[in-house]
């Protein structure tokens, strides 16, 4: 299947990068658009994707098609695009653009879908959210899900779950960007090159979430498995605890939902 991004930002260039390194998309089956030609061409020869003058013309070359603009932006490039929809399967990601707003949006009986895919799925290990209202086939859905579980863990939540599960996901790479640069500072403090540090701490972090999925263990469980009884890491964790370092993790996801709130 095509597959046509209106809309080639951070996002949808995640998301290209991330089916094309799996292979679930070879360049010549994605079809991209944006408003400024010039950086469109240049990001889209860089990965050998077909660049396209207009939102239309994505449209008709693709099967599916991923709208990936600002979301103060997706009246205005959905309106005359409409019709052109019609038999494709539309996945919208623009924050806070649901099922409900895309059924006034788009003419009736375009079949669409909500996610909210976040950054590491430009290397296979994101997570894209799903809205579990939506108007796609059962036979559709499968082939999303097919494709897009290419890129990460794909779930389906309840509307009223999408915000906080966004923020976790979305914002949690920011977070762990930081705590990872945090653990190789320690490390570079100690004499560890800080290329290596950020190498080692880097697949750790990657490695620890691989095995919290593929056990299913608490995480709790995970921590106690390292600690031993007068060790070091046991040492280490109560320096974080006394520090809050759970209560500042916490913290930033409630500072985002006051954020939001205003």
């Amino acid at each position: 299947m095509n597959i046509g991004f209106i809309g080639f930002g951070n996002m949808a260039q995640a998301m290209t990068d991330g089916l094309l390194l799996t292979g679930a998309a070879k360049p010549q089956q994605i079809f991209v658009c944006a408003k400024h030609w010039d950086k469109l061409a240049a990001n889209a020869k860089k990965r050998g994707v077909v660049p396209c003058r207009t939102a239309a013309e994505t449209a008709e070359h693709a099967g599916l098609v991923v709208v990936a603009v600002k979301p103060y932006l997706v009246e205005e490039v959905l309106a005359p695009i409409g019709e052109a929809l019609r038999g494709r399967i539309v996945i919208c990601v623009a924050a806070g653009i649901g099922c409900s707003r895309l059924e006034e949006l788009l003419p009736e009986g375009i079949h669409h879908l909500t996610v909210m895919p976040n950054t590491p799925v430009s290397v296979g290990e994101g997570v894209i959210l799903c809205e579990r209202q939506h108007t796609l086939t059962e036979e559709e859905f499968a082939v999303f899900r097919e494709l897009f579980s290419k890129l990460g863990l794909v779930e389906t939540l309840d509307a009223s779950q999408f915000g906080i599960a966004g923020d976790l996901t979305g914002c949690g790479p920011a977070f762990t960007a930081m705590y990872l640069e945090a653990l190789a500072d320690g490390a570079v403090l100690y004499g560890l090159p800080r290329e290596t540090a950020y190498r080692l701490a880097g697949q750790m972090i990657v490695g620890t979430g691989r095995l919290k999925l593929a056990s299913g263990d608490h995480p709790g469980a995970m921590k106690d498995a390292v600690c031993s009884p007068g060790g070091l890491t046991i040492a280490g964790v109560a320096s974080l605890e006394r520090d809050g370092f759970r209560a500042a993790v916490i913290d930033a996801l409630a500072a985002i939902q006051e954020r939001k709130a205003r």
